[in-house]
């Protein structure tokens, strides 16, 4: 009788108690966006990453052994990112001797409505939805899970597909906020990792979806290589200078080009993934003026990271130009760290 193996990171029905078992014998690690596991050391910033990481220990299944809780780490980046603020903002009033006058900032003033509708607020156009079929032309490995979140069926080769296999699964994003852990798509949330990945469906569709149609959301080909339309970023600031953090994987040094100008930045950053190479290149439209001169880049394992020396001394209320203020104030402080 087949029976499930309760390791994480393993999950898989087996007969044979002697079968080896891959799986994480540490509990799952969430810390400051980042994801891993304590058991061993790669750190990732999103959940599909985090499910992608390869067991770390061999061993046997098991269907007794209760799941560790998750680690709670000391929060002590308040703590760190104040000493640092008080030390960077003593720092620049010493070289940079009496303030400057500052340029006023336009903040966003509120539109008047009627009937107390709520206000219209400018939101990202969603992305392009992938497609809910695989494509016939693609091959499926013997024993690949299904896609889609909280489903976990695998696939048989040799067994006949059809619209009788009822795909239950999360169209929502995972959210882990304050200890609770849940989906976006329904209401049910739980306090231990355990419980989280137990959590059923909340919308069924009559087939599973194991490839797919082997393209990846947001982005297109052209020839041998995928041009990426976005990529993730974000930024943390000083007074006279502002540090730009764009996510992108193993991209190519020799290659990579980035442009200063006095009013944006000319990106064109090539990788050297295998077999297809991905490409992002784009003008980014900066909010204030930058001295190119001063301004640099560094291409690290996981991002390009970019400081832009400011040419006034002020503060970005956000990065592009083409960005609609919201009134939040950015503070002077430091990132946190990406392992690499």
């Amino acid at each position: 009788m087949a029976q499930k193996c309760v390791h994480q990171g393993c999950g898989k029905s087996f007969t044979d108690a002697d079968e080896p078992c891959t799986y994480h014998p540490g509990p799952p690690v969430f810390h400051e966006g980042q994801k891993g596991w304590t058991c061993c050391k790669p750190r990732v910033l999103t959940f599909e990453e985090f499910m992608a990481i390869t067991p770390c220990t061999t061993g046997k299944h098991s269907t007794t052994d209760i799941p560790p809780k998750m680690e709670k780490m000391p929060d002590t980046s308040m703590l760190a990112d104040a000493a640092a603020k008080v030390v960077t903002q003593k720092t620049e009033e010493a070289s940079l001797g009496p303030a400057m006058p500052r340029n006023p900032i336009a903040m966003p003033t509120r539109e008047k409505t009627t009937d107390n509708a709520p206000l219209a607020t400018a939101q990202p156009a969603p992305p392009p939805p992938e497609s809910d079929d695989d494509d016939p032309a693609l091959a499926i490995p013997d024993g690949r899970i299904c896609r889609r979140r909280g489903c976990g069926a695998a696939y048989k080769a040799g067994v006949a597909r059809s619209d009788a296999e009822s795909c239950v699964h999360h169209p929502g994003a995972p959210i882990f906020h304050e200890g609770s852990k849940g989906y976006s798509c329904c209401k049910r949330r739980v306090l231990e990792f355990d419980q989280f990945m137990k959590i059923e469906g909340c919308q069924t569709k009559p087939r599973h979806l194991f490839v797919g149609s082997g393209k990846k959301k947001g982005a297109s080909t052209e020839g041998a290589e995928e041009l990426l339309d976005t990529v993730r970023f974000d930024f943390y600031q000083s007074a006279t200078s502002l540090t730009v953090s764009f996510f992108l994987k193993k991209i190519d040094k020799s290659k990579a080009v980035v442009k200063f100008t006095e009013q944006g930045i000319d990106l064109d950053l090539p990788t050297t993934d295998t077999p297809t190479p991905k490409r992002y290149k784009k003008q980014i439209p900066l909010y204030g003026e930058i001295d190119p001169e001063k301004s640099k880049y560094s291409v690290l394992g996981t991002k390009l990271e970019v400081v832009l020396a400011k040419a006034v001394v002020s503060s970005w209320p956000v990065l592009r130009s083409d960005d609609r203020p919201t009134g939040e104030i950015f503070q002077v402080a430091r990132a946190g760290k990406v392992e690499r």
